[in-house]
């Protein structure tokens, strides 16, 4: 029998790479988007295209219904859509924390409300949470990013705990850093007067570091491979860290001890002589 999956947040990067892999190795997959394109994938009988806005729940609903009307149940569910952003804390708004919540968070639990009953009723089911390699390693002016995909990682934790004796998984992706997605893009222009100018030196610095530490990205393909393995391996892995940046952050996170992480951290951001 052909296996069915759900993902949101698909008209691009990660979930559009996430897409396209599940539809090569023979699953249906039901692509949700805000505003649906059906441009941005190939023509497939295996393919379902529906509206989903993951902060609106009666939209969750229908496209779940809609789902299991074409394909007859589903097996996995992908919660990918986010929104990213960087920011001083003290200088972004309640209404912009709670944007970057509504989407990240509550959106992630309401799409797992709305699939549970379905999952359980069919007696299996694989939910699959996509977080960030933040939640390994936190950098400096995205705590209010970073305090949403925690959250995340601590819901589907307990989740995974919860929902075992109804023979459901429930597993975290972290995906490193991929510059080339509108992901990066967006959460750019999102930072629009959100660093004051006594940030400006220190987050230009922070940001420079960053762009030239010696590693690695991640790219959408290494992100629709983790999916991929976490929707389909047996055993009771829960995170599945993504690209080479975010592996190599894992290691460094769980390799040393605390003290010695923590230092390497402060002297990756710590203020450094001006050359000139």
């Amino acid at each position: 029998m052909t296996s069915t999956i759900l993902i949101t947040g698909t008209s691009s990067g990660y979930g559009k790479a996430t897409v396209d892999h599940f539809l090569d190795r023979g699953w249906n997959v039901i692509a949700t988007m805000r505003r649906p394109d059906p441009a941005v994938f190939r023509a497939s009988d295996r393919l379902k295209l529906v509206r989903l806005d993951v902060t609106d729940r009666a939209s969750i609903d229908t496209a779940i219904a809609e789902g299991v009307a074409a394909f007859g149940a589903i097996d996995v569910l992908v919660n990918n859509a986010g929104i990213g952003m960087a920011s001083a804390v003290e200088a972004t708004p309640d209404s912009t924390v709670r944007e970057v919540f509504e989407t990240n968070c509550f959106g992630v639990m309401a799409t797992c409300r709305a699939i549970i009953p379905q999952m359980r009723r069919q007696g299996h089911g694989i939910i699959v949470n996509v977080t960030s390699s933040v939640t390994i390693g936190v950098m400096p002016l995205v705590a209010v990013y970073a305090a949403s995909k925690f959250a995340v990682e601590g819901f589907t934790e307990s989740l995974a705990y919860e929902l075992a004796p109804f023979g459901i998984t429930a597993r975290l992706v972290e995906p490193g850093y991929a510059p080339t997605t509108s992901f990066t893009a967006n959460g750019g222009a999102r930072m629009e007067g959100l660093i004051p100018a006594d940030y400006a030196p220190f987050a230009q610095a922070c940001f420079t570091r960053m762009a030239d530490y010696p590693t690695a990205y991640c790219s959408e393909a290494e992100v629709a491979e983790a999916v991929f393995a976490a929707a389909t391996e047996e055993g009771g892995k829960l995170r599945y860290p993504a690209g080479a940046d975010s592996k190599m952050l894992n290691e460094l996170r769980w390799s040393t001890s605390e003290e010695e992480y923590l230092a390497r951290m402060r002297a990756m951001f710590a203020p450094r002589p001006d050359p000139s």
